[in-house]
């Protein structure tokens, strides 16, 4: 088997059709779609029995239950049998050809991930192009796990978090990255994100922000000593820089002790922001509001971000 298609799902009835079709389309031959129905109330299992049955070979779905995206996945993994593995959410949807593109350019280049840019798309029918990819720093393509091929070696001991945490995805994708011996980018957007639905990440939950520190104390273990360079991006950009600007947004009275928090977190990891190489060589925007972060001065971070958008 080539390729394994790992998908999470939990009460989608309303999204799992145009997934589950884009998923079935792909342009290859050799692989296999494995849904894992995360204890769903809904009529998801019944779609997916559906689906299985006018799949035989292709489909297999298996029902536990809830414990999370991150814990749904894993036992999706322990059930694949493909060279490669991909993800992909069960309310977004693919291109055609994207599997068959990303398993050319791994095979092509020998490498252990291959990643594609996201094109997200908003309620108003708006779009906005994601890359997530920096030519100059590959844990710039921390995040979205969906955007990726995985050799299936590479992953033989890596697994999604299952505390149910936020920020589960920057966890899994920045060890696969570190371990990588290579990975590729494609220049092209091939995976399709609904941006603005219901989510983890999408409420008034301040508090729950802080699980960014729990992952980053698992992802201190796994990068320290020998990658402090990437251990210090990855606190920069995910604590620093997003998830304080993500509380900061919020009409919510404990935000303040929650920036707090990661304020104190930030500059006990990197107590001379301004000696910090992964600081340095940021762009200057991005310095700026960093800074700010940094000194506790969020109100005019937000101020100024506001104006320029």
């Amino acid at each position: 088997m080539k390729l394994s298609i790992v998908i999470p799902a939990y009460n989608v009835q309303e999204t799992l059709k145009e997934c589950l079709d884009s998923v079935l389309g792909q342009t290859l031959d050799d692989f296999e779609v494995i849904v894992i129905n995360d204890g769903s109330t809904d009529a998801t299992e019944e779609m997916l029995s559906d689906y299985a049955e006018r799949n035989p070979g292709r489909l297999y779905y298996q029902t536990v239950e809830n414990g999370g995206q991150g814990r749904a996945r894993n036992i999706g993994m322990e059930l694949a049998k493909g060279e490669y593995i991909g993800f992909t959410d069960s309310d977004d949807w693919i291109e055609p050809d994207m599997f068959e593109k990303l398993l050319r350019l791994a095979e092509d280049e020998g490498s252990d991930i291959a990643v594609c840019d996201v094109l997200a798309h908003f309620p108003d029918g708006t779009t906005e192009m994601e890359r997530n990819w920096r030519e100059d720093r590959v844990m710039g393509a921390v995040g979205h796990p969906n955007n990726k091929l995985f050799r299936r070696e590479l992953l033989r001991d890596i697994r999604f978090p299952e505390e149910k945490l936020w920020y589960e995805d920057a966890e899994f994708t920045a060890i696969a990255i570190h371990r990588a011996k290579k990975i590729s980018h494609l220049a092209e957007p091939l995976y399709h994100y609904r941006r603005g639905l219901p989510s983890t990440m999408n409420n008034s939950n301040a508090e729950k922000n802080l699980d960014i520190l729990t992952v980053m104390q698992h992802l201190e273990d796994e990068l320290l000593p020998d990658a402090r360079d990437d251990f210090e991006f990855l606190v920069l950009n995910h604590v620093l820089l997003d998830a304080v600007k993500r509380v900061q947004a919020m009409d919510v009275p404990e935000k303040k002790q929650v920036i707090w928090l990661m304020r104190e977190y930030v500059k006990d990891k990197i107590p001379h922001l301004g000696r910090c190489r992964s600081f340095q060589e940021e762009t200057r925007n991005r310095r700026l509001i960093m800074k700010l972060h940094y000194d506790g001065l969020q109100d005019l971070a937000a101020a100024l971000l506001k104006l320029r958008a």
